[in-house]
């Protein structure tokens, strides 16, 4: 019996994770067609309708989940079968410092990948300011940094950009200014550089404002938002379940985009580290063109 094909099994786990084809294809760099092409032979060698296609998408049908288990499994093991073969050994800890603005929703499935594809790896993650991974960079508190950088010119720009997405002024739907009196806004403690932005970009455009509550960190943010206690300024995928950007945000200066980034290694960096980076950022980097369906559609 011929075996299965490892492409068609890559592509086949990469549509099922996207979503669609269209939006599987960039991640893997193939056409459309392609990809298709490739499902349809993975669908004749199995004998079994493995997708369910839709407007909206794909979904895998009984025996594509069943398929899918073993796929994942036989393409973390090839990859790993390949680095025995070359003698490459990855074990030891790996520390990670990841800004608290990025998307929570990440993490989870990002670790889950690095423990499938690293399984005698210790991770160790913490979740801090952007302003204190930066600061941190040229010690050696961690081995990773991710942090988020605002998008204008009066800031300045470093690292390996993994996604972007927009700014946003959110406050919870009923929300209610008096022009009149200053702007209650919500926003992390001295020294953030989004509080330094917001701040600054409101004096500028001649904004009245008052910081009303000071939230040590963004899920303490999200929580006053979400008690109607002002407005604050969140990148897009930070703004909580049950709210959307205010729609009385006219009245207030636009706001730039931000970018995650990937800190630049530091000098003789471990192959470990070198690998699990390049890693993250073929992870991340294959999902930007989904990054800018949060701020166009997410909140239609």
């Amino acid at each position: 019996m011929r075996p299965f094909n490892l492409d068609h099994l890559r592509s086949f786990v990469t549509v099922v994770e996207a979503g669609s084809i269209s939006a599987a294809a960039p991640r893997l760099n193939l056409s459309s067609s392609a990809v298709s092409e490739q499902l349809s032979k993975l669908e004749d060698f199995t004998g079994q309708s493995l997708l369910l296609r839709g407007k909206k998408g794909v979904t895998p049908t009984p025996s594509g989940e069943r398929l899918g288990v073993f796929a994942r499994e036989m393409l973390v093991l090839s990859a790993r079968a390949l680095d025995e073969v070359r003698g490459v050994s990855f074990s030891g800890e790996l520390r990670l410092a990841i800004t608290d603005y990025f998307r929570p929703n990440e993490i989870p499935p990002m670790l889950v990948k690095l423990r499938e594809r690293y399984p005698d790896l210790r991770l160790n993650v913490r979740v801090q300011k952007s302003v204190d991974i930066r600061a941190q960079r040229d010690e050696d508190p961690f081995d990773i940094g991710l942090s988020m950088q605002i998008l204008s010119p009066a800031h300045a720009h470093e690292g390996t950009q993994v996604c972007r997405e927009p700014l946003h002024w959110v406050a919870a739907e009923g929300f209610n200014w008096d022009p009149a009196r200053p702007l209650s806004l919500l926003a992390l403690p001295a020294g953030c550089a989004m509080q330094g932005f917001t701040r600054q970009l409101l004096e500028e455009n001649g904004v009245s404002f008052a910081i009303t509550h000071s939230a040590s960190g963004v899920a303490g943010l999200q929580s006053a938002l979400l008690a109607g206690l002002g407005v604050a300024c969140l990148n897009a995928s930070s703004i909580p379940s049950g709210l959307k950007p205010w729609r009385d945000a006219t009245r207030l200066p636009a706001l730039p985009d931000v970018s995650f980034v990937l800190l630049p290694p530091r000098d003789g960096e471990k192959p470990l580290v070198s690998d699990v980076r390049q890693r993250l950022l073929q992870h991340w980097t294959m999902q930007q063109a989904d990054d800018f369906a949060i701020g166009s559609q997410i909140f239609t």
